[in-house]
Formats: structure tokens, sequence, C-alpha cells
């Protein structure tokens, strides 16, 4: 009983580390369904910028041919995959 106790000890802990950006960013949802007549689109600044106000999402990670990408999912990215020629060929979002 009292290993389960000293167990229990640091759960309200944990919770208190969250920082208020972490809290904030999984109340945001990316949806990559308003975005997809982008795509064949050339990805310019000012269609990413537009892509991530469709979506809903904090960020946008444009990812070309070649780049190297982080594996973690993030509910408020957008990821715009792009070909040879900067021309939108995917959209998702994590």
């Amino acid at each position: 009983m009292i290993r389960l106790a000293a167990a229990l000890l640091p759960l309200p802990l944990i919770a208190c580390t969250m920082s208020p950006e972490t809290e904030d960013r999984l109340g945001v949802q990316c949806n990559a369904d308003r975005v997809q007549p982008l795509i064949g689109r050339e990805a310019t600044p000012d269609l990413v910028a537009r892509a991530r106000e469709r979506s809903g999402a904090r960020t946008v990670r444009v990812i070309k041919p070649g780049d190297a990408v982080t594996m973690d999912f993030r509910s408020d990215r957008l990821n715009l995959e792009l070909d040879n020629v900067n021309t939108i060929k995917a959209a998702r979002c994590g």
C-alpha cells in the first residue's frame, strides 16, 4: 500500500510541468481536407500561409525532396510535400 502511494505521488507534479504552449497546442487541430484543392499549385510563401489558415494549423512544415524530417506527430501542424519544381503534391496533418 505504501509503495502504491509512493508511486502515485509524482502524478500531480507531472501535470504542473505542462507549459501553456503545450496545453494550447493540444487544443488546435489541423484539417488537411480544406487544403486538398491547393495540390498541384506552386508553393509560394503566400499560398503556404493561405494553406495554414485554411487548415486551421498553427504551423506549416514544407517538405522538399530529400529533406530530413522528424517523425513526431503534432496535431497542430500542416505538412506540405513538394516535388522538385516546388509544386504541392500532398498535404497532411501531423
